[in-house]
């Protein structure tokens, strides 16, 4: 699995932290953020990362900014893609499980490293589990055509 990541300069410390761990697991990654002292615009960077996966680049993203609110809403702006606010164990595996998300969006302003590293662990692991949350997901991706 090839992943995208980026951050802006409120979360290029824990961008930092979990490309070690991708490392550590051994998964590939490029990063796409803001470099050591560099000001960016979250929402390029969201645009750019969520781009990348929708052409299919990337299986997936992670995107880390303050609050992780701002990079979510901004990926969410690309046609395809569908990224959600992990910052607890249970939504961040219904967001791969039920929602089919292929960019997890965290905030260093919100959680640590380690709870961060292990919700990097339970996105990775977890598959879009279809069922009852397959016509919901379609529904997302028909309205989205449409407009």
């Amino acid at each position: 699995m090839r992943i995208a990541i980026g951050c802006d300069e409120a979360a290029y410390s824990l961008k930092v932290e979990i490309m070690k761990h991708l490392d550590e697991i051994g998964v590939e990654y490029e990063d796409f953020g803001a470099k050591s002292g560099e000001v960016i615009l979250y929402p390029d960077v969201a645009i750019t990362v969520a781009e990348a996966v929708a052409k299919g680049d990337f299986e997936r993203g992670i995107l880390v900014c303050g609050t992780g609110i701002g990079m979510a809403i901004s990926a969410n702006k690309v046609q395809g893609i569908r990224a959600a606010v992990c910052h607890d164990p249970f939504s961040t595996e219904r967001s791969r499980k039920s929602n089919d998300a292929q960019i997890m969006c965290m905030g260093e302003r919100v959680i640590g490293v380690e709870l961060a590293k292990y919700l990097v662990d339970i996105w990775l692991r977890c598959d879009f589990a279809g069922g009852g949350s397959t016509s919901k997901v379609n529904r997302i991706m028909e309205y989205e055509k449409h407009n």
